[in-house]
């Protein structure tokens, strides 16, 4: 029996031949050297610690130094005939050109590769190394995705700061009476008798100013004389528990009372709500003898449907069947071109109308915009139109007064004074309802700013009511709904509606007014027309008496013109301020409505060309 030779070299020089061919198959000659030196000598030469080869992935955007520039990762990568990238293709056929990574101190050596086993551990090798490229590949493509996605955010916020903001409109009432019934009239001399009787008894205690401050249910001790207030005009119950405390019922009082008198029905005291405390009963019951005066002789013509304008209110009533159907905000006349008195009917809706300038707008507003800027009629789209056609502009005398011989008339479009929609309502005054492009002021308290027409807040909305009842655009058997009226608009061409019943309207101006549930109703008397003036002396020599002057308000052509806002201010309106001084109880004398202005009279502040109304 033949002795079996150990076979202690077997394996040293299998795993040694096997680091060779995987050495020099991955290009590392230095190590490869040292261990055939080794072998050289016939000792044992120890296996040195081989690391596998583990590709590392090159940082974004570099490019391993043994490859071929490859195409940037963000078009894709071109693939072969079999489906696999090119890049891997090459790989396979050329692997001697890949590096092996750096052996890491942390990672552990792998067991010596059986020579047999070379040619598969190397494909799997590339084949992880391929794998790790792709997943690489993926994440540096969704961090290409996300960095190109990074600028268009702040792009895509400022797209949405140019959006326009949502339109506000001021708060209106939800009270369902109608501010004027055939009843009105007597309904406030009613409520002018009661009044009277609160000024007789001594009416009620003016209210401290700190009163404002008091929050739900703190002490005060003026909470007793607000409680008699509130008692007497019928917001607070009579059986109401007396205290000095702003409990709930108290506030419920405070709300009523604000809703009667067009103030924010929010139940909290505030400045508005002391001043409209303090004005005294004697004010509040020539507020509404004045008013009911005013409709002394009316011949409105009352039906199932009229639309109703309280020019002190700044609100617009679509009255159907005896109950408010829709309340819109509205701006009138300023103090120094008041909006008049009207009693008439709505004969049609104008969409995209043009306006004609009068000829007071020309002289005190045009004339002077044109002297400082000759593009001012062509930036405001404004032709001059003669008897022979239109005129140049440039042949017009602007250093006097000759372009208020010719038609000056704005074409239709958004930045048109009317707006889109025009309500016609044939009468003397030549005044009307429309839009406006500044809406901006129906969300504001106090809408005294036009120039006598009445803007109405959503008009869109009024036009669909009043056009009921009136075939649609696409004859007989359709009506005009949202989409209807938008589309009718949305041509820009000129288009005249004839409505098949006119609908009545007015434009009344009732500072004190009584519904038919018997509340009263006051509003500020912003034209100063409920103010008595003194009577004249019979033969004009005995001088006025002290104080007379301040009391006489300004002739009807041209009212003193106090600021919008001082209605709310602190300080009371000069309606307010003569209520200071005795007065009279019983029925005021009542003077007309103003007269529209003269064009002689200059406007006492320039406005933009958005802000001008046509009165004529």
């Amino acid at each position: 029996m033949v002795p079996v030779q150990p076979r202690r070299h077997a394996r040293p020089h299998a795993a040694l031949g096997a680091g060779l061919s995987l050495l020099a198959l991955l290009g590392a000659p230095g190590v490869a050297l040292a261990q055939g030196t080794g072998a050289a000598q016939g000792g044992p030469a120890p296996v040195p610690p081989l690391a596998a080869p583990v590709a590392v992935p090159p940082a974004a955007g570099e490019t391993a130094k043994s490859q071929e520039p490859r195409a940037p990762e963000a078009k894709g990568e071109a693939k072969g005939a079999t489906g696999k990238p090119a890049e891997a293709k090459r790989a396979d056929t050329r692997p001697a050109e890949i590096r092996p990574a750096e052996p890491r101190a942390t990672e552990a050596a792998p067991e010596p590769v059986p020579a047999q086993g070379k040619a598969q551990d190397a494909k799997a090798q590339d084949a992880k190394a391929q794998d790790s490229k792709a997943s690489e590949s993926k994440a540096s493509d969704a961090r290409s995705a996300e960095t190109k996605s990074q600028p268009a955010k702040p792009q895509e916020a400022a797209k949405r700061s140019r959006e326009p903001a949502p339109l506000v409109y001021a708060k209106v009432s939800a009270d369902p009476n109608p501010t004027l019934t055939p009843r009105t009239f007597l309904d406030t001399l009613r409520a002018a008798e009661r009044y009277a009787a609160f000024a007789e008894a001594g009416g009620w205690e003016r209210l401290p100013d700190d009163l404002a401050r008091l929050k739900p249910g703190e002490r005060h001790p003026a909470v007793p004389a607000l409680r008699h207030h509130l008692t007497l005009t019928g917001d607070l119950p009579a059986d109401a528990p007396a205290n000095d405390r702003l409990d709930p019922p108290l506030v419920a009082a405070i709300a009523a009372f604000q809703g009667r008198h067009g103030l924010p029905d929010s139940g909290i005291l505030g400045r508005l709500t002391i001043n409209a405390l303090n004005v005294p009963a004697a004010v509040r019951q020539r507020q509404l003898a004045a008013s009911a005066a005013r409709l002394m002789g009316s011949k409105f013509p009352f039906g199932e449907r009229y639309v109703v304008v309280n020019i002190p209110s700044a609100a617009v009533e679509a009255v159907e069947n005896g109950a408010v159907a829709r309340r819109y905000v509205a701006v009138v006349g300023s103090p120094d071109k008041a909006t008049p008195s009207v009693e008439t009917r709505i004969t049609d809706i104008n969409f995209n109308p043009t306006w004609t300038v009068p000829a007071s707008v020309v002289k005190n507003e045009i004339i002077p915009a044109m002297r400082k800027n000759p593009g001012y009629l062509a930036k405001n789209r404004i032709r001059i139109l003669g008897p022979a056609g239109e005129v140049d502009p440039t042949r017009i005398d602007w250093a006097g007064q000759k372009a208020v011989n010719y038609t000056l008339r704005q074409d239709s479009g958004l930045d048109n004074s009317l707006g889109q929609v025009r309500i016609d309502m044939p009468n003397r005054f030549a005044v009307y309802m429309h839009d406006t492009p500044a809406k901006s002021l129906f969300a504001a308290s106090v809408r005294f700013h036009s120039h006598g027409c009445v803007r109405v807040g959503q008009v869109k909305e009024l036009v669909g009511w009043l056009l009921q009842g009136t075939d649609g655009p696409n004859g007989p058997g359709t009506s005009w709904g949202p989409i209807e009226i938008e589309t009718g608009i949305a041509d820009g061409e000129r288009r005249d509606i004839k409505l098949t019943k006119p609908i009545p309207v007015t434009f009344v101006y009732l500072t004190g007014f009584a519904t038919p549930d018997g509340k009263a109703h006051f509003r500020d008397d912003i034209y100063n027309l409920d103010t008595p003036a003194p009577e004249p002396a019979a033969t004009g020599a005995i001088p006025p008496a002290a104080g007379a002057d301040a009391a006489k308000p300004a002739p009807a052509t041209a009212p003193a013109p106090p600021r919008p806002g001082a209605a709310h201010d602190a300080k009371p309106a000069p309606a307010r301020a003569a209520a200071a001084k005795p007065a009279t109880v019983g029925p005021a004398p009542v003077r007309p409505a103003p007269a529209k202005p003269s064009p002689e009279r200059p406007v006492t502040e320039r406005r933009s060309l958005e802000s001008v109304e046509p009165i004529r």
